[in-house]
């Protein structure tokens, strides 16, 4: 499954009340829609840890790394375990780069499908409830904490390649865990710690040169 970048993280500094249910109540998934979207709205940067974990296609891996997020539309994922490798976007290009190889690959941004832009959520560049059709809470997964709760959808306008996306969300309204189905069945899940917002970060950890010898091949990114 090709992972498409629209669907990640939304922050607010505001005063909203936590998102854990009253017991004996049922969560309102618009009042949790809407306080994750605000809270992610009110971040210029995001830095945190990140596992991200692939099974489907008779492949099964899982690897380490950092992310940094900057509006607008700059990422930067720096993957350390098992085997180093970079990918970013400086808001116009994108590219995908493994230290000693002799090509770095490179594609516009806007013609991305990997769902590493749902990113934009985590820059709060779009709402939950307009990108994730039938919103709603999905009581059958299981959270990594008890106070936590989990959200289903169905992504816009991509429905050929997953059938549903999975936000798990802490009572101050961060997104930790997020789990792509794809249609082909194959299952991606990223998890976030360690979440730093606002930090200052320069636009040039989101630019890349290619080393000396490395040949620039333009297109497909897919990993």
């Amino acid at each position: 499954m090709k992972v498409t970048l629209a669907l990640l993280l939304l922050v607010s500094v505001g005063r909203l009340p936590a998102l854990s249910a009253v017991p004996g109540t049922v969560p309102d998934v618009h009042t949790i829609a809407k306080a994750v979207d605000e809270h992610y709205n009110h971040l210029r940067s995001l830095q945190m840890e990140f596992t991200e974990s692939y099974r489907g296609n008779g492949l099964d891996r899982t690897e380490l790394g950092t992310l940094w997020l900057k509006k607008p539309r700059k990422m930067r994922w720096e993957y350390r375990s098992p085997k180093e490798k970079l990918f970013l976007s400086d808001g116009v290009n994108a590219w995908f780069y493994v230290p000693g190889e002799r090509q770095a690959r490179k594609e516009p941004f806007k013609k991305l499908e990997d769902l590493r832009s749902p990113l934009g959520f985590l820059l709060g560049k779009t709402k939950l409830e307009k990108e994730l059709r039938g919103l709603s809470l999905a009581a059958d997964v299981e959270p990594l904490s008890s106070d936590h709760l989990v959200l289903r959808g169905v992504p816009s306008g991509m429905e050929d390649q997953i059938r549903e996306v999975l936000l798990e969300i802490t009572p101050d309204k961060r997104i930790v865990r997020i789990i792509l189905q794809g249609s082909d069945d194959a299952t991606t899940e990223y998890r976030f710690s360690d979440q730093k917002e606002n930090v200052a970060v320069a636009d040039q950890r989101f630019r890349f040169e290619p080393p000396p010898g490395v040949e620039t091949i333009e297109g497909d990114l897919g990993q």
